[in-house]
């Protein structure tokens, strides 16, 4: 397959041009990178418009895909996500409200998307909730929430994976969708590698309208790199607007190294890269079989993200990722209850021993209950008033009663422990303080 953009950068960076145009590196720097960096010069193309080697390289990733049409993003999944939401509000069906049916476990840039386009979220919630990251909600919860709805919903809006690569069944959430015709948006920032392992279990094949995938965290992309993509079967029309969609949320001046390094992953994925991936998918099953041999307990989901039960081997995650670091294994994220841990295509069999290593001889201890996240306070705000309200940082010990200001997250896994317009209870206060949140945002009080 071809690669257009990089090989224009590639003819650029040889000729000898003197660069009279930003960026003001000129081409030069310490980095070593510098000369690979442009702009919109004559021939680069325009991403907001493009018609020509970007429109190409998008036709490329289109056809891997089997999309109606996959966009690229230099501003990474949050990019896209706020993306999907002006095109679900811009094509709502006729009567639909401007809410959005969501599961809880949303990424922060969802919170973000509604409080700027004027959507309020109604939280779906699982029969059976499991903690801050995973929301497995049925074909039947959803059912149930849809019928609840005194409007329909303009989408519904799912994460999956999930950030603990745990997923609903997006099959039959896809088919609820269609009998309510709304559209199912669906997040997939850690999934974009799932398309080409057998069989497919990416969200565009399981009947998602649109949905978002973060190459850069699976893919061998450089960071912000990601794709939105159209389904073939989308009833509406959405890839007419989505330029001018990923426009509004998006820089003016996308970056070129990662516009190439997204055109030089179609290659690879034309190429031996799907191959590569089911090795490490393998390589990594054989490891999970291992870890649980000697008793260590994982949350099975995503092929190539192994997550250990921090708390059902008594113990935390933290504690495990300590001792990874001392075996010379960073991990992807650690908190009270889980490790997690991200393998791509060019993970080694002696990177995924040396997980083994570290972690040989370790004694799960008794298991504990996990860290529930609290049901939410009352509604008091919308959550645009709440986050365009003027803000104060109070002591997390003293946030009870007061409204939640802003989307109060760590980054890993940037999903909100509480949401803006909240009023925030006793309960939530100290399961932010146990999650070592000292401060939060709160909506200022006029006296």
């Amino acid at each position: 397959m071809k690669t257009p953009v990089r090989d224009f950068i590639d003819y650029y960076r040889q000729s000898g041009m003197t660069r009279l145009h930003m960026p003001g590196h000129k081409g030069h720097g310490p980095l070593g990178c510098e000369a690979w960096d442009l702009t919109e010069i004559q021939g680069a193309d325009d991403l907001a418009d493009p018609s020509g080697i970007l429109l190409e390289s998008e036709n490329n990733a289109t056809a891997l895909f089997g999309s109606r049409h996959t966009f690229y993003s230099t501003g990474g999944s949050s990019q896209c996500i706020k993306a999907m939401l002006y095109l679900a509000l811009l094509h709502k069906p006729a009567g639909a409200a401007a809410t959005v049916l969501a599961g809880r476990n949303a990424h922060k840039a969802f919170v973000h998307g509604c409080a700027l386009l004027g959507l309020e979220p109604v939280w779906l919630w699982p029969s059976q909730p499991d903690g801050l990251c995973t929301c497995a909600v049925t074909g039947e919860d959803l059912e149930r929430a849809l019928a609840a709805q005194s409007q329909l919903p303009l989408a519904v809006y799912i994460t999956a994976p999930d950030y603990l690569g745990t997923s609903p069944d997006l099959a039959a959430l896809a088919e609820v969708c269609r009998r309510w015709g709304v559209p199912l948006l669906v997040d997939n920032a850690h999934g974009a590698y799932l398309r080409f392992l057998q069989p497919s279990r990416h969200p565009l094949d399981l009947g998602a309208a649109m949905c978002c995938d973060s190459a850069h965290k699976t893919l061998p992309v450089l960071t912000g790199g990601a794709y939105l993509h159209v389904a073939k079967g989308a009833a509406c029309p959405f890839e007419q607007d989505a330029r001018q969609a990923l426009s509004v949320f998006g820089s003016s001046s996308p970056s070129y190294l990662v516009l190439a390094s997204l055109d030089a992953c179609n290659a690879a994925l034309a190429g031996d890269l799907p191959a590569r991936l089911a090795v490490c998918a393998d390589e990594m099953a054989s490891l999970k079989r291992r870890l649980e041999g000697q008793g260590l307990p994982l949350r099975l989901g995503e092929p190539l993200k192994l997550v250990i039960d921090g708390a059902a081997a008594g113990t935390t995650g933290l504690a495990l990722a300590d001792r990874l670091r001392a075996g010379g294994v960073e991990p992807e994220f650690a908190d009270e209850d889980v490790l997690v841990l991200m393998a791509a295509a060019d993970t080694s069999r002696a990177d995924l021993s040396k997980v083994a290593q570290a972690l040989d001889g370790f004694q799960p201890g008794k298991p504990r209950a996990p860290l529930a996240l609290p049901s939410p306070g009352p509604q008091a705000m919308s959550l645009r008033e709440a986050m365009l309200a003027p803000q104060q940082k109070v002591a997390v010990v003293q946030a009870a009663g007061r409204v939640c200001g802003s989307t109060v997250v760590s980054c890993p896994p940037a999903i909100p422990m509480a949401m803006p317009g909240e009023r925030l209870t006793e309960e939530t206060a100290a399961f932010l303080e146990r999650m070592g949140m000292d401060c939060i945002s709160v909506v200022k009080e006029v006296h």
